[in-house]
Formats: structure tokens, sequence, C-alpha cells
């Protein structure tokens, strides 16, 4: 079978996203809805009758191609029901010399040495949810439970299913600190969300204080027997009264016993890795990978 290349709109929608339905390694960001949200832009590499696919999110600057990662989108790559490194390799050899400059991350399941590409390694930490909280519970370290119990003795109570505006006005200040997120992204976003909660495959959850401040507030999404921790926002007066931490504690004694893995969708950043770590998360590695092909006058841009 032969992998073709694909513009947006020779795709079938309804092929493509049965894929994705079918992958082992499926993920709620490779399916069409989600990719149409947050992508500038999206073609696609399609193996044979869609057996298996790697979307192509690109941007166009100064005239010349690239393939970005969007906001909120972890991770990407090849999906379908049997991936190996052959096909992985298969894949990243037909994406069109067009693009110049790429800058992707591919999904758990193409964690794979590909000889002609520089794969970087990244972490991200799941939780199963199949045992009883009782039993989850338990594994969380001793800091994690006294945070916990912090934020009970000062009365802060989690709410399930807040408006979805408050989360991203939270998140919004949160993320401006340390990431450049345009606006039209949580716009975006918000569309999604809309349409997710309606399949019954999106919820919120908040934290709220004394004086009904949120002070912690997550969207969670869902596929794959799979939550999705995102859009995550602190407000600052919570990060010393345990807020974070009864927001997690709340949703993984909601979805204790049930065939959930909890994604936290990261990190790679030391803090924030202990922090999930504490809750009995599990490393999960997937792969970055940059390629630059830009012609010697914008090289060094991307250096």
């Amino acid at each position: 079978m032969t992998i073709r290349y694909c513009t947006y709109d020779a795709i079938d929608k309804a092929k493509w996203d049965a894929c994705i339905d079918r992958a082992p390694n499926g993920l709620l960001y490779a399916y069409s809805v989600y990719l149409d949200a947050m992508a500038k832009h999206w073609d696609a590499l399609v193996l044979g009758d869609y057996e298996a696919v790697m979307p192509l999110t690109w941007n166009r600057k100064y005239g010349i191609c690239y393939l970005y990662q969007p906001p909120f989108t972890a991770c990407l790559g090849v999906f379908g029901k049997t991936v190996d490194a052959g096909i992985l390799k298969a894949f990243l050899g037909a994406i069109p010399a067009k693009f110049r400059y790429w800058d992707i991350s591919l999904n758990p399941g193409n964690v794979f040495p590909v000889n002609g590409f520089r794969l970087h390694e990244r972490m991200n930490y799941v939780l199963s949810l199949n045992d009883t909280y009782e039993q989850l519970y338990g594994r969380f370290r001793e800091n994690i439970r006294r945070n916990i119990k912090k934020a009970e003795q000062y009365a802060l109570i989690a709410r399930r299913n807040i408006p979805v505006e408050k989360v991203l006005d939270l998140a919004r200040q949160q993320i401006r600190g340390f990431a450049d997120v345009p606006d039209d992204a949580f716009r975006h976003f918000e569309d999604l969300y809309q349409v997710l909660y309606k399949q019954e495959r999106a919820t919120t959850y908040g934290v709220y204080g004394k004086d009904d401040t949120l002070l912690a507030s997550a969207v969670f999404l869902f596929s794959h027997n799979r939550a999705y921790y995102i859009l995550v926002g602190n407000h600052p007066n919570g990060k010393t009264l345990g807020a974070s931490h009864i927001l997690i504690n709340a949703f993984i004694k909601d979805h204790a016993g049930q065939d959930v893995l909890l994604d936290f969708e990261g990190s790679d950043i030391p803090g924030l890795a202990f922090f999930y770590n504490s809750f009995g998360a599990q490393e999960e590695k997937y792969s970055a990978l940059k390629m630059n092909r830009l012609p010697l006058w914008l090289k060094w841009l991307k250096n």
C-alpha cells in the first residue's frame, strides 16, 4: 500500500475518524473535529484505504509552509491499527518537501528509533483509575494527602460542570505568564468544548474558596478510555491552599473504579512531573521532532 498526501478538501472525514476510532494509539487530538477547531490548516498523509493516517498541521509565514503543534494539542503523529518503526519512517519520509520546517510532537505509539530523523524524547504522566478510590488515595504521596486535608480545612469546595468561560478566563491569565497562546486559540477551544460537551465527551471542574473565588479549574476531555486534564488554571491565592490538589482528587474520586486513564498532558518540567507523579501517575514517553530545511537567509531564525 502507498502513502498519499491529501490536501484538506480531499480528506474523507468519515474514514479518517473511523481510523482514529479503531486505532489502539488513537487520541482525541487526532479527530477531525479537534483538528478543525485548533489547527490553522491541516492536510494529511493516508496509508491505503485509511489503514493509518497522519495529520499535517501547518501554517505559512514569509511565504514558507511549516508544520507546527497547534495549541492545546499535546501530540499527533501516525495513527492506525498497526504502527511500527517501518511505517513511521515511511510516513515521515512522505511528508511533502514544501513543508520546510517541522516542530511537531508524535504520540506514545510512535516511540521508535528512526534512521534519518532525530527524535527527542518527551515525558507525559498518566494514572490508571481502575482501582478503588481507597487504593488510589493510598498511593498518593504524603504531601498530596496533606494538601488535600489543608484544602478541606479551608473549606475549599470542588464543583463539577462550572461554566467553561470561567475555566478559560483563569487559564488565560496563567498561560500568559509562560506561553504565547493567541486569543483566538481560546475562542476556538471554547467552540470545540461546546461540541464535545454535547457529545458527553467533556466536562469542567472548579475549586472555590469561602468568598466564592475560583481558585483552580480545568477542562477534562474524554476519548479512548482516556481523560485529558487540559486548560488548567490556578489562581495565585489557591496555590498555598491545596486548590489544585483537591480538584484532581475530586476527579479521581468521581471516576475511581472505571476503565479510565487520567492523562496529565506532561510534563518535562521537573516540578510538574513530581506533582503528577505524587498522585501515583506513571511515565508515558512520546517523541518530539524538529526538521529545518529553511533557506539560508531564514534558517538562523529557527536554530
